[in-house]
Formats: structure tokens, C-alpha cells, sequence
């Protein structure tokens, strides 16, 4: 493996200047792939309902072309489903990717062409492997095996012409065999529909190969992990997988797994790659060793645009999105410290899709940015305005000073009623670890809240109107079982962290029997 391993190190270090470029000509980039989606989209149905064409300017585009969210683009998608060409692309779509949205939801079915493929996904993945070969130029990583956690291929709905699945199990579907060989697991056992027995199958996999990187969903690869422990009877990894030298995470933030991952992981060497990949596009990596923020991906067919956010109402095509969509800029007038929406125009034809993730950017030379939460995803029943970023932040503060380590955590507000007389919120928060003292634990959290968002901070002054939070302690296995109920196991399917609304943590309130 050690000549495999130099020849790959060579040859994903040899693209180096591609890397450069990616940082140094983002307005170049999305200008070419601008006008490649309006000559491509002008050949389609939608195309030419929008009257574009290939000389279409980006003023005329964002004038003409509304915004759109998944419920306006399902006619489309069902046209797509039953075999109709051309409807959103100029090219046959063969796989819809199965997405969960929203947890609470049902699932989306997001169309995946094989230009999106080649020209996103699997260059993206090339490029993530180049940036970690520059940064680590003695890596082993190719001398040993990959742990890989994907999804699975799935029986299409009634009708469908086409081959549905979670993302990641298209992606090793369409895989070259050859990158078979770099697996700890066969493509057999990685496509696996039944979770639970995946799970175990691939702990039994990867318990005897030499292991050198993971990748997946934290919350997911964590149960793998614990049960190669369980299975090798040691205490930490490295003593089961002593050349273990990477994470690459996406999905979810990893910040309420890093206590746990550190105490199973005990390497000060170990890596941890964050990467922004999703059903509907691979947008951003880590590039800096020192810094979890993202690069865009600026040069992977996918054209951007940015709404400036404000907790006034949620983001949807029936309400603020059309009422804010002049507001919406192209990359280039983006600004640092601002949070926006996301807008993507892709390769499959998702045209100024608000794909429901809100960024920062913390750099305009290079575009860097942070993953700061979700459109619908925040608190503002008081005028709080506590999104997503501020919540981990603060999580994070609380876990560091009390020792705690968090697996999962829903928060909800607690309402004004006829028997509770100042609200709160309540944050429902399942441990690997729990701290010693929960009253300790909750005062941090609320002192960090504080210091992160003055609006917060102003609507718990004096204790008028927010009170201190109600931390709930879940017993462990809470947010598996509910996850199971919703038959929403799996690397696609997330626990929603912040509501507006009791909805989420009533139900698993119920369901659970708490």
C-alpha cells in the first residue's frame, strides 16, 4: 500500500494550482458558470417559461426568475420522476436524491444529473484530498483503509423512472470500482438499506483493516465507533486503528461531538475536516488546519446568491422570500459578518433554489465562511433572535467548563400560559457525559448566551421576560428511538436543534414516554 499511497499523495498534491485558483478567482468562476446554466437552462422547459437565453444578464435573471423553495419546484420534480426530459436541465436525469429536509418532515426528492456529478461532487471530493495532502504532505492516508458511513439506494416511489437514494449512496454507486479498493467495507455492505445491521457490519469490517480515515455524519459514525470498541474490547481507537489520522465530517456541526471524539480518539495528531456537502451540492471545505471555516466552492457548477437574513419571519416562497427578493446579491457584494440565506442555481437544474441553510462569511479574499443555522431553524418567539451558531457556541462554552460531553439536544421555547407566568427555553439535551451539577451547567449556558447575542441578553434582563433556561436531561438512546419511530434512521436524517415551536419536543415527549 505504501506505492499506492506515494503515487496518490503525488498525484493530488501535483493540483495545487487549481486549489489557488479556487481562492484567488471566485467572481471569475461564477461568472463562466453563469452563463454555462443560461445557455444549458435556455434548452429546457423552465428555461423557457423564464424566457432565458444564453446572452441572459444577471439583472434580467434575477428579475424574471423568482426565488424558489422545494414546494415550487415539485411539479417539476414529478415531471422529472416519471421520465419527462429537459423539464429543469438539457440532460436525462437518472437519480433523484433522497433528502430528509426537515426531520419533522416528509422526505424530498432533490434531482441529481450527471453533470452535477462529475463537475461538483466527485471534483469537489478531489479537491478536499488535495488541500489535506498540502496540508499534511507526509500523510498516509492512501496506505491504509477508509471508513465510510453513507446512505443507501431505496425503491423508487410508484411510477418513477428513475434510481432514488440518499446522496452518498448514489455517489458510491456511480463510483468507479476501483475506489473499492480503498474501502474498509465492500459496496455491497456500504449500500445496505437496514441501519441497524449496516452499523454492525461495518464495525465487524473495519475491526480488523488498518483504518487511516472516517467519513460521515458524526452523530452516525460515532455508534460505529463505539461498537468496534465494544467488539475489540480496548479503550480508545488508537489502539485498535494506530494510523488513524482523519475525520471528514459533514452533515451536521460537529461541535456538540468534539468532547467525545477527543476521549475515543485520544491522538493530539488527529484530524478533523469539516466539509459543507449536501443532497443538493458539495459548496464548501475546510482548507486551513488551524481553522474549521469553509472555503466556497466557487469553480463546481453551482452559481450563488445571497439573501440578507432577518428573524422576522421564515424564509418561503408564499411569504418573506418574495417579498425580500430584491434584496438578493450576487457573491460579489457579499460582506463579512452578515448572515444570508443561501441561493444556488445548479447543474441539475435547482434554479435560485433557497436551499434553507443560513452562512457567514468571515472572508471575502479568500471566500470563507461558517454554517451559522437553518432559515427555519431559530427562536424568535420574544424577539430573542437565537439562531443555530449561537446555540453551539454557547453548548460548546458549557461542555469545555463542566466536563460534559453532548450526543444530541433539541431547544423549544416554553410559552406564557395561565400557569407559567414568564417564558423560557428548554433545552432537551441527551450526554455521553452529563455534568455533575445541572444548575452549574445551565448558568454557563445562559452567561454564554448572553455574551454571544444581546438580544438574548435584553430579553433576559432582570428576569421580566426570559427566565433562565430548563435543561433537561434525556436518557441516552432518547433520540434514537424517536428518530426510529419516525423511521428516519440514518446518515440523511437529522435531529432539528432550534424550533419556534413545542412541535418537535412535545412529540418526542410522547414518544419516548419522558
Amino acid at each position: 500500500m505504501q506505492g499506492i499511497n506515494t503515487i496518490l499523495r503525488y498525484y493530488f498534491s501535483s493540483r495545487q494550482e487549481r486549489l489557488s485558483k479556487i481562492r484567488a478567482e471566485a467572481i471569475h468562476h461564477q461568472n463562466q458558470w453563469f452563463d454555462y446554466l443560461m445557455e444549458h437552462g435556455a434548452r429546457t422547459f423552465f428555461g423557457q417559461e423564464h424566457g432565458l437565453s444564453a446572452d441572459t444578464s444577471y439583472d434580467v435573471f434575477a428579475r424574471d426568475v423568482p426565488l424558489h423553495d422545494y414546494a415550487s419546484l415539485v411539479p417539476y420534480f414529478e415531471k422529472i420522476m416519471h421520465g419527462e426530459n429537459n423539464v429543469l436541465w438539457d440532460s436525462s436525469i437518472r437519480w433523484m436524491a433522497k433528502s430528509s429536509g426537515t426531520t419533522a418532515g416528509k422526505s424530498k426528492f432533490i434531482p441529481v444529473s450527471k453533470e452535477s456529478l462529475d463537475e461538483n461532487h466527485y471534483l469537489a471530493s478531489r479537491d478536499v484530498l488535495t488541500s489535506y495532502c498540502l496540508n499534511h504532505p507526509q500523510t498516509q492516508l492512501f496506505a491504509g483503509k477508509g471508513l465510510v458511513l453513507g446512505g443507501s439506494m431505496q425503491s423508487p416511489p410508484e411510477g418513477a423512472t428513475v434510481q432514488v437514494g440518499d446522496v452518498s449512496a448514489i455517489l458510491l454507486n456511480q463510483m468507479p470500482r476501483l475506489g473499492d479498493f480503498l474501502k474498509a467495507s465492500s459496496r455491497e455492505v456500504l449500500l445496505l438499506p437496514y441501519w441497524e445491521e449496516k452499523l454492525t457490519l461495518l464495525a465487524q469490517d473495519a475491526l480488523y483493516s488498518d483504518i487511516t480515515s472516517l467519513s460521515g455524519v458524526p452523530s452516525w459514525m460515532l455508534l460505529v465507533m463505539k461498537k468496534v470498541l465494544q467488539l475489540s474490547g480496548k479503550q480508545s481507537l488508537n489502539e485498535v486503528w494506530p494510523h488513524l489520522e482523519v475525520f471528514l465530517h459533514g452533515g451536521v456541526s460537529f461541535t456538540p461531538y468534539i468532547e467525545e471524539y477527543q476521549k475515543i480518539i485520544p491522538d493530539s495528531k488527529m484530524s478533523y475536516l469539516n466539509m459543507y456537502n449536501a443532497s443538493e451540492g458539495f459548496f464548501g471545505f475546510q482548507d486551513q488546519v488551524d481553522s474549521d471555516e469553509l472555503l466556497l466552492l466557487s469553480d463546481h457548477g453551482v452559481f450563488y446568491e445571497l439573501l440578507p437574513m432577518t428573524l422576522s419571519g421564515e424564509v418561503s416562497t408564499s411569504g418573506a422570500l418574495v417579498q425580500q427578493r430584491g434584496q438578493v446579491i450576487p457573491l460579489e457584494d457579499a460582506v463579512i459578518e452578515q448572515n444570508y440565506a443561501l441561493i444556488i442555481s445548479t447543474l441539475s437544474g435547482l434554479w435560485r433554489y433557497v436551499i434553507g441553510d443560513t452562512i457567514m462569511f468571515t472572508s471575502t479574499q479568500p471566500y470563507r465562511f461558517r454554517i451559522t443555522g437553518r432559515t427555519t431553524c431559530y427562536i424568535n418567539t420574544f424577539g430573542e433572535e437565537l439562531i443555530m451558531d449561537n446555540a453551539e457556541q454557547a453548548l460548546r462554552q458549557a461542555c469545555n467548563q463542566t466536563g460534559a460531553t453532548v450526543l444530541d439536544y433539541t431547544v423549544a421555547p416554553v410559552f406564557l400560559s395561565g400557569n407559567q407566568s414568564k417564558a423560557c427555553h428548554e433545552w432537551l439535551i441527551e450526554f455521553a457525559s452529563p455534568p455533575n451539577e445541572t444548575e452549574h451547567f445551565t448558568s454557563i449556558l445562559d452567561t454564554a448566551l448572553k455574551a454571544i447575542n444581546s438580544d438574548y441578553e435584553a430579553k433576559r434582563s432582570g428576569d421580566l421576560l426570559l427566565q433562565m433556561p430548563l435543561v433537561k436531561i434525556a436518557p441516552k438512546g432518547t433520540f434514537h428511538s424517536w428518530l426510529s419511530y419516525k423511521n428516519k434512521l440514518g446518515g440523511q436524517h437529522k435531529v432539528p436543534r432550534l424550533r419556534n415551536d413545542r412541535d418537535i419536543i412535545d412529540e418526542i415527549y410522547r414518544v419516548t414516554a419522558l
